[in-house]
């Protein structure tokens, strides 16, 4: 698959401001419990658990989860890094209290940060949306271990195709996805995901719940 400017600005686009306003209910209410079979509390709980006091967040979505989680600290260093300017102000309102700093990137590119890097980075649903295959796209992950300390962590979710169960509801929504552009997984499988973090990271984790990845890495 030919990754193209436009493939990159499809999985993106469709996070209007309308769009992220239903996208809790929809995606973290419905879509996480019924089809893909992981509940919301779980991709919680993974945070919770990989999460530092200096944190980057990149495909920040609404910016739930940085909202509902438990910093170590109390006054964290929050970063969000989108290419989407609308899910950009979006979770940075939500989480104002924190004073993030934010960065409008395209993380399949070189990413030139002037800031200090992370202790921990979060990846959570942005793979599946990005085109290409899972080892193409996992160009992502060197890009941002460049941004990551010594012995930081880089942790997220991804929905898989292969490797992974799929109910009748979740195998209908991901091909209409995918035809649409919002997803670009179908060739995203469990052994090419545990292989490119094994590339790139130490003491790699993964988990499948329902036909959800949750993985980590450690620098």
């Amino acid at each position: 698959m030919r990754v193209t400017p436009d493939r990159v600005e499809a999985g993106q686009s469709i996070y209007t401001k309308q769009t992220l306003t239903a996208y809790d209910f929809v995606v973290l209410g419905v879509s996480n419990r019924l089809f893909w079979q992981c509940p919301t509390q779980r991709l919680v709980a993974h945070y919770n658990k990989n999460l530092s006091g200096n944190h980057l967040d990149v495909g920040v979505g609404t910016g739930y989860f940085l909202d509902r989680c438990q910093f170590p600290s109390s006054t964290p260093r929050i970063a969000l890094m989108d290419l989407n300017s609308n899910a950009l102000e979006f979770a940075t309102q939500r989480i104002m209290r924190y004073n993030p700093q934010t960065y409008r990137r395209n993380v399949l590119e070189p990413i030139a940060l002037d800031a200090e890097a992370f202790d921990s980075v979060g990846i959570n649903y942005l793979l599946h949306c990005l085109p290409g295959s899972i080892e193409s796209k996992s160009v992502v992950l060197t890009h941002l271990k460049a941004l990551m300390n010594p012995n930081a962590i880089i942790f997220g979710s991804t929905l898989l195709q292969e490797g992974v169960r799929r109910n009748w509801f979740a195998k209908r929504l991901m091909d209409m996805y995918n035809k649409k552009g919002i997803f670009s997984n179908q060739e995203d499988n469990l052994e090419g995901l545990q292989r490119s973090l094994n590339q790139q990271f130490r003491e790699v984790s993964v988990e499948v719940v329902g036909c959800v990845a949750l993985f980590s890495g450690r620098k």
